[in-house]
């Protein structure tokens, strides 16, 4: 997740069903100091999707990589500049707006042998804690639940800067990505080849590209 030029962060308040749980960034070691202009993002932010991606990328027979991303998802993020460990970050992500660019693949994704999005149909993560690693970047840990099983995740997490737009409204950037295993969701379907090895790897690497507006903010078109 990666966007504009220096200075804000991202928030919007938690969607209904569950409170989100928790920290956007909590001063780290001693020393650590924050920097001042992260002051100046207090307050609730929205995703803005048509400038984010959600996805993902595992190793395919081996030897390539295939990407995806979701499309539908609700988001509620807020931030507290003066003690971070306050923010609070929340992602609910429609399993069935899988894209892969391969109608059949992502058919095959939606059904039993992966996400099984009849039975489960939202995934989500529901951060827990953060800690400021120094300069612009982060460390946030937070619950993963995939097909109703959760699991803690830790997320490397670098703010990117904030922007007033050309279209009047104010925005900022964060990349967020981590890996984990997908057995341990139950995610366990693969074929073995014949070569040696496996059709698709258990490691999936999860990268969240952020572009966020100001909530209630209002602008023009974002283009």
């Amino acid at each position: 997740m990666g966007i504009f030029s220096r200075r804000q962060t991202d928030t919007v308040e938690p969607g209904s069903g569950g409170g989100a749980g928790a920290s956007l960034a909590q001063a780290g070691g001693a020393g650590v100091a924050l920097d001042p202009a992260l002051r100046a993002l207090d307050g609730q932010w929205t995703i803005d999707r048509p400038h984010s991606r959600i996805g993902f990328s595992v190793r395919h027979a081996m030897v390539t990589t295939v990407r995806g991303a979701f499309a539908d998802y609700d988001s509620a993020l807020s931030f507290d500049g003066g003690n971070p460990a306050a923010s609070r970050a929340e992602l609910v992500i429609r399993v069935g707006s899988v894209d892969t660019g391969v109608e059949q693949r992502d058919a095959h994704l939606v059904g039993t042998d992966f996400f099984d999005a009849r039975r489960f149909p939202e995934m989500a993560f529901r951060s827990t804690s953060t800690r400021h690693e120094g300069g612009e970047s982060f460390r946030m840990t937070g619950d993963l639940t995939i097909r109703d099983v959760t699991r803690p995740v830790e997320l490397q997490l670098d703010y990117l800067g904030s922007v007033l737009d050309p279209f009047g409204f104010e925005r900022v950037g964060f990349d967020g990505t981590t890996t984990i295993d997908r057995t341990e969701w139950g995610l366990v379907y693969n074929q073995r080849l014949k070569a040696g090895g496996t059709m698709v790897s258990e490691k999936v690497r999860l990268q969240f590209d952020i572009s966020a507006v100001r909530a209630g903010a209002q602008g023009g078109t974002t283009g």
